[in-house]
Parts: structure tokens; sequence; C-alpha cells
């Protein structure tokens, strides 16, 4: 029996083909026939093109290996001009400004927090499209930014004393967000509209009004005595919530039962690294939760205590504005969604040569076909409001991948018949080729680029990769501190702001990556607005509220005018490798915590992984501190012991003792997951572990895989669990 169907050259699995007539093409305009036969043909057009591009990876990664070999104390200057010389680095085009049109206010005109989220997971999707408002109550109460100090438990029960500790917060935050014109929202006892001003009366019975008056937008109920009163600053709205029935507003002199932040203004629905997709069973996973959240519908039913619960999008927000007219917000995020990289291949379609079609060129096709609907759409539920499509390309290398992507982008458009430069292009800053040519990177797309970032997991990953040959890396914390990471976050900026992203497109910066410590992600997250980013990534919708904070304290957009005035971070500090002068000067010790720390994130990603096909999980690290893990963390940590044992630092030994010791450990940190396997049970055990395997791979195997990356091995050991599962189950 054949779990294929055969169209216009392609053998397709049948599960996606059925996807494709059944629910990816009505109502759209397009016939099966067509859309088969317009994808065949980017196919084949593309995919020679593809291959030379990663054979280029390839003999650059060569050339640069042999210089180390041969150079060991080269000078920067030779160094440069090796790059230029095999064409690594290229020459900057003139000075110009980006020109994309139509472009969503959300990301040209806002600056705010950015939620990415694995968009196979629909419960998480769902819950991310929905953190455009998020309550800073519940975050202040439900994390630690917050201490529990003096009777301010979190516990099972409401309690009181933490509950003012939450509103004395929110009121100092108004302060700050919502001046008054004399006296403090601390003091406020009623808020009112009253001839289109905000009245705010204080405890002492004096009234007072906002500072800036333009603050105020509109309200819900009656402008004597609104239930909602709306205001902005920054850009961002701020909804103070009045109910004096309602058990927390009870409480409150005011009647403030909640004051509501806009939040993820944009959200990332992914694809990529924090999803685990090696099939067609999982791809049409992906496609269809996306496609869900492009018609509106997608639903998630779940059990929540003791009953079930339906999640879906939340509808618009409705207002009356100042002039008595009806003012409406969007309820939701935009939504961008993250393709595959140029690297990977899927055997969910083969091409005529019965070769694995390539996943990037698939991803194109099939998001931009489900992203249709909402162009098409009559809908209130909509995502784009300037008829694009907003697509984030990862990983590419340098210009020429870029301009590559560029032309997918078109051929797409065209096989959808949709106006040149529909689909949009955010450009992840995140290897070193492209960070190197970062402005010739822009250029390349300069039509459709909506969006650089800087991806300094990944970028780390692949610092190592490619100076893999010329010495011993620095301990990882120590990496963090050297002087390629800053350049490289601030010529991210500078290069930006230089080829005219302000107002045009989103400068953005990293992932925060532990959730569970917000009270730490207040201190230090403000940094990423300081540095005239307009967005930086959240891992949760509470961490989204609360970093939402940040872009009420700087106005970005005016700081970016500053910051376009400095010079350009060094080119010389981002090319110099964050190497060991002296590798000998590391005690045993050293060593040691080292491996073990590198070898347990791995492990605790990988089984997952590898055994439950989750992309991305909260790993708790060596000190049971949870940790964001995704392929970008897992590309450090293998690269990282690769590069050591390379070097002699450890040895094979060494390393597969560290790697037994801490499968034990993660078994342990996994015990209360009732679908865990445990790997280490015993000597037999740890052998047959499909996800052992992959992480001893992931280490031994590190020097030869293609830029570092760990999607080839973590691909063919899932599909290798998966078939032997498959087997067991018939």
């Amino acid at each position: 029996m054949s779990h294929t169907l055969t169209h216009s050259g392609l053998s397709v699995d049948k599960q996606l083909a059925e996807f494709v007539k059944k629910q990816l093409l009505p109502g759209t305009h397009l016939d099966e026939h067509q859309f088969w036969k317009s994808f065949a043909n980017i196919v084949q057009t593309l995919t020679p093109l593809n291959k030379s591009l990663l054979a280029k990876r390839e003999q650059l990664q060569k050339q640069i290996d042999d210089y180390h070999l041969a150079n060991k104390n080269a000078d920067q200057a030779q160094y440069q001009a090796f790059l230029k010389d095999i064409g690594y680095l290229v020459d900057e085009p003139e000075n110009f400004s980006i020109e994309t049109q139509n472009v969503e206010p959300e990301i040209a005109l806002t600056a705010g927090p950015q939620l990415v989220v694995p968009v196979s997971n629909a419960r998480f999707a769902l819950n991310a499209a929905n953190a455009r408002w998020g309550s800073l109550y519940d975050a202040l109460y439900g994390t630690d930014v917050l201490s529990e100090d003096d009777g301010a438990e979190k516990g099972s029960q409401y309690n009181p004393v933490r509950g003012f500790k939450v509103m004395a917060y929110a009121r100092q935050f108004l302060d700050k967000a919502l001046p008054l014109e004399n006296g403090s929202h601390i003091e406020s006892t009623n808020y009112s509209i009253v001839d289109g001003a905000l009245a705010i009366t204080l405890r002492d019975s004096s009234h007072t009004t906002l500072k800036n008056p333009e603050q105020l937008i509109g309200y819900q109920g009656e402008a004597q005595n609104p239930s909602v009163i709306l205001l902005k600053n920054n850009g961002l709205h701020i909804e103070l919530q009045i109910d004096h029935h309602h058990p927390i507003g009870q409480a409150d002199k005011a009647g403030l039962k909640d004051v509501v932040l806009e939040a993820a203004l944009t959200t990332i629905m992914d694809c990529e690294d924090s999803v685990a997709a090696v099939d067609a069973e999982d791809k049409v996973q992906v496609y269809k939760n996306w496609l869900g959240l492009m018609q509106g519908n997608l639903v998630e039913t779940f059990r929540k205590g003791d009953k079930m619960v339906d999640r879906t999008l939340q509808a618009d927000r409705q207002y009356t504005g100042l002039d008595g007219q009806k003012l409406t917000l969007k309820g939701r995020s935009m939504m961008f969604v993250r393709n595959v990289g140029h690297l990977m291949t899927n055997p969910a379609i083969t091409d005529v040569s019965g070769n694995d079609v390539f996943e990037g060129i698939m991803d194109a096709m099939f998001t931009a076909t489900a992203a249709l609907h909402d162009l098409n759409t009559k809908n209130t539920i909509k995502n784009s409001t300037a008829q694009s499509i907003n697509i984030v390309k990862p990983k590419m290398h340098g210009p020429d991948e870029v301009a590559f992507a560029n032309t997918l982008f078109g051929m797409v458009e065209e096989a959808l018949s949709l106006p040149k430069n529909t689909l949009k292009m955010g450009i992840m800053d995140e290897e070193r080729r492209t960070s190197a040519n970062l402005k010739a990177c822009i250029h390349a797309a300069k039509e459709r680029v909506v969006f650089i970032n800087t991806g300094f997991l990944d970028r780390t990953g692949d610092e190592i990769h490619t100076s893999m040959q010329a010495g011993v890396v620095l301990p990882k914390a120590a990496i963090k501190a050297q002087p390629w990471i800053s350049a490289y976050e601030d010529r991210n900026v500078d290069i930006g702001l230089a080829c005219g992203l302000s107002h045009k497109a989103q400068i953005g910066k990293g992932m925060w990556a532990m959730p569970d410590k917000m009270a730490m992600m207040m201190e230090q997250k403000i940094a990423h607005p300081q540095s005239g980013a307009n967005t930086a990534w959240v891992p949760s919708p509470t961490a989204a509220t609360l970093h939402a904070m940040h872009y009420h304290d700087v106005d970005v957009f005016s700081l970016q005018q500053s910051i376009a005035t400095r010079q350009i971070a060094s080119l010389e500090s981002l090319l110099t490798p964050p190497l060991m002068p002296n590798p000998e000067t590391l005690s045993k010790e050293d060593i040691q915590s080292e491996l073990e720390n590198n070898a347990q994130g791995i492990l605790g990603y990988v089984v997952r992984w590898i055994d439950q096909g989750i992309g991305c999980s909260k790993v708790p690290d060596i000190n049971h501190i949870g940790l964001m893990e995704d392929r970008a963390t897992l590309r450090i940590s293998s690269q990282h012991i690769a590069n050591w044992l390379h070097h002699g630092v450890c040895s094979k030994e060494q390393v597969q003792k560290v790697m037994a010791k801490m499968a034990k450990v993660v078994d342990g940190q996994n015990e209360h997951d009732s679908l865990y396997i445990p790997m280490a049970t015993n000597e037999q055990t740890l052998a047959n572990s499909i996800a052992y395997q992959a992480a001893l791979a992931l280490v031994f195997e590190g020097v030869s895989q293609p830029s570092g990356y760990t999607e080839p091995l973590l691909h063919s050991y899932r599909l290798k669990y998966k078939a032997q599962h498959h087997n067991l189950a018939e």
C-alpha cells in the first residue's frame, strides 16, 4: 500500500496531501493541481541553488579551518584580508534606506515585547496570540518580582498582604507611566472622566488630572463612572479596570481591580528551533495550527481543575473614544511565522529525482498559503492590518543566502498571485557570516525586510564552530563577557539604524531564558530597550506583561536618534574569537564542572526531543534552575564540549563518564513526568536509549556537523525512535 500520492512529479505523503486538499486550499482561490504544479516548479528551480549555497558554507568552513591550522598566531589585519579573499567578508553596499511598504503598525511604530512560541503546541500558540493584553496584578502576584517576606507568601489561597503589595507596586508604576499634575496614584480614591479629561480624587478630597492630558484615549461604561479607562504612554496602552464589587476592587479605595498592560505586540509562531518536526505527521501538525490561527478558528480544549476549558483567540477590544465614537483595539498579538532555515530537507515530500525536498522551500509555500485565509478574511479576527505575511527567516549565512530567500519569497508570491513584497522578511542575525556582513544582508532584502534580530545563542554556537581549529574556547560564562558579543549586539542596532529601520521595522534582541526568574529579568532586561532595540524576546505571556513596563520607562524611538550618531561597533572585535590564551590554567575542577553543566543541558533537552518530540522545554540546570532550552542552546553546549575534546582539554572517556553521570541526574529531575522514559536505570537501558545515543553523537561528531547545527543528528535519531515505536505499536 502506498503512503504517498504523486502531484506534478512530486511524491507527497498522504497525510500532507490530504491536509492540503481538505484544509489548506478550501477558501483560497487555488485549486489542488495549480498549487502542486506551482510548488513543483519552485522546487525544481531552487533546489540546485539551495544545494550550492550549502556547499559554499562547507567550502568556506574548510578554508577557515585550514587557515587556523596554518596560522596559529595570525594578526587581525591578515585574518580579515584572508576572509575577504575567500569571499567570507564582502564589500559593504553604499549607504541606503530600506524601502519596505505596508508594514504592520505593531512592527514599525511601536516598541514592546515579542513572544516566541512553538506553533506545534496549540495551547501555547493561543496563549501567546492572546498575550497582547496582560494583567499586571496577576504577573506581579504570581512571580518573584515581589518578595514573599513579611507575610506576603503566594500560597494556594488569595493572600491580601501580597495583594496589597501588588497594588502598591502597580500604583508606583502608574506614577511613572501616567504622572499626575499633582499628588500620586497611591493617594487616588476615585477615577472618572469629566469633559473629556481624567479626573482623579485624592485621599484629602482634592482633585487632580494627568500631567499629560493627551495620555487619556477612551473608556468603557459611563464617563462619570467608567468600568475601564484607556490610557497610552510611549505608544503602549494601559487599562485601569474599576469594579467596586470585585473581591480585589472592594479592597481598593478607588475600586481598581486590575491594571492591564498592552504587552506582546508581536509574537513569532515558530516552526523552527522550538519545534521537533521531522516528517509529514509533524509538519501537518505545525501547518494545521498556523492555519487555525490564520483562519481565526484555532481551538484547544483542556482540563483545568475539574472542568474542561476551550481556549480560543481573543476578540478585539471596544471602547468609547473621547469624541464619543466607537474605538476598537486589536485583541491579539500580530503574528509572524518563523520558517526553518536553508539546511534541512524533509521526507514529507520527495522531488522527481527521489530526493527529500528542502524544508525551507516547503515552509515558505505552506505557511504563506495558510496566511491567504487571513488576507482574504472579512472576519473581525484578523492578523495583518497591512495585508502582509510576515515571515522570520533564521540561520542565513551572508547576503547570498538572504538574496536566495528573497527569490524564494518572490516565487511564492507569484504562485499565490500576491502583489510583490507581500511576504515580508525578518532576518535573524545569528550566524557569524551574517553579522560580519549585516549591511549587505539587509540590502539583499531591502524591499521586504521588517525585522533584524540578534539571536546570541545560535550566534555563540556558530562562533565556536567557525573558529573550531583556532584554539580552546573560554568557559561558557566567560564567552559572554568577551568583546565579540558586545560588538555583535551593538553593530546590529548601529547598522539597523544606519539602514533606516527606525519607524519602519523592528530591531530586536534575544531571549530571557529563565522563565521563573522574573525579578532578575526586571533588573536586567531593561538593557534591551536601552540598547535602542524596539523589541526583545520573552518566554511567556507573564514575562511579556512585565517586560512591557520597561518600554514605559524607556522611550526607544527618541533613544534611537541619539544612538544613530555614535560610531559603528568594531568589526575587529566582532571577528576576534573568544579563545583562552592559556588553557593550561584550567583546573581539573573547572573542567569537570563545565562538562557537567554542558552535559546536563544537552541530555535534559535531547531526551524530550527524541522520546517525546518536544522541541522547547524548561530544563533544570545543574543548580536546578529551570532554563528555556531549544536547539540554539543545544548547539552551544554540544559545540563547546566538542571544542574542548578536539583540543585535548578533556578526554573521550571523561566525557562518556560525565554523560553517564548526568543521565542519572536528568532521570531524577524528570521523575514527575509520567511519559518520561529513564535513560540510566542500568547499563543496558543506557546503551539502548536512542536519546542518549543522540546526545553522545552531538558531542563526538560535533566538529564535523554542518556549521555545528544539531538538526541533522536530532532528526535522524528522532526518525529512528519513531520508526522503532511505530513497529512496536503494529
